[in-house]
């Protein structure tokens, strides 16, 4: 099988607190501060920039992960500029309280194989929740998806999930979600997406039956009824179960 460099780019405040907080071993991950490309040395800084994503190895997965704002969006263009042409461009963007799927595609999505973005509507608990207060709760949860992802990945042998199904998924222009969940509110808009890729790993105790009829569920609110699934029994768990959702439709 062929070998693939993953890095995890954290742009911002909130895009290196997620990567800070990723645990995945065999994963490389930087951080990177657009405040300074706003300083006297700001040529010095960017070259540096263009020098460091220009060298990556072939076929790296190279994660942006940043809230949707300007300055983020300087450091995005430098690296996407910068890295080599067979590098797999994919973003991760906080959009607080914006779904991303209900906006017209903007100019720089074009710049990747898949545009995933997070409302954060999970973490908001009411009206007033403090902006701080949802991007402190979702950074350790998003890094824990992250690590999950890759662990997925690596152990393909097992959960029938390999880099071709990512790549089947992920290619051509998507946006799309991931989501680590423990359960599934089918009652959400899930429907809006076309096509999966969903993971599913359980407890020794827990019923095989109840893990093929969340991927039936799946299956049916898809509007291209477009599954690639596996699963996978944990010896540690009971009756615990965790699901990794990734789901894409076309811009």
């Amino acid at each position: 099988m062929e070998s693939f460099t993953h890095l995890f780019v954290g742009i911002g405040n909130a895009g290196a607190r997620i990567v800070n907080s990723i645990s995945a071993d065999g994963t490389v991950r930087v951080t990177v501060n657009p405040a300074y490309l706003l300083m006297p040395r700001a040529k010095t800084y960017e070259k540096k920039l263009r020098d460091f994503f220009s060298r990556l190895p072939k076929n790296t997965f190279l994660w942006l992960i940043f809230e949707d704002k300007e300055a983020n969006h300087l450091v995005r263009r430098i690296i996407t500029e910068s890295v080599p042409s067979d590098t797999i461009k994919l973003a991760y963007v906080l959009t607080p309280r914006r779904e991303l799927v209900r906006e017209d595609k903007p100019p720089w999505a074009d710049e990747f194989e898949t545009v995933f973005y997070d409302s954060l509507w999970d973490f908001f608990t009411g009206p007033d929740e403090p902006l701080a207060t949802a991007f402190h709760a979702a950074s350790r949860h998003i890094a824990e998806m992250f690590s999950r992802l890759h662990y997925y990945l690596e152990s393909q042998m097992l959960v029938n999930i390999d880099y071709a199904d990512l790549f089947n998924m992920i290619k051509g222009g998507n946006v799309g979600i991931l989501r680590l969940l423990r359960k599934v509110d089918f009652s959400w808009h899930w429907g809006v997406w076309e096509r999966g890729l969903i993971g599913i790993l359980v407890g020794k105790e827990f019923p095989l039956m109840n893990a093929h009829r969340i991927l039936k569920n799946f299956q049916e609110i898809l509007s291209e009824k477009d599954i690639i699934w596996g699963v996978i029994i944990d010896e540690n768990l009971d009756r615990e179960v965790e699901i990794l959702a990734l789901l894409v439709k076309k811009w």
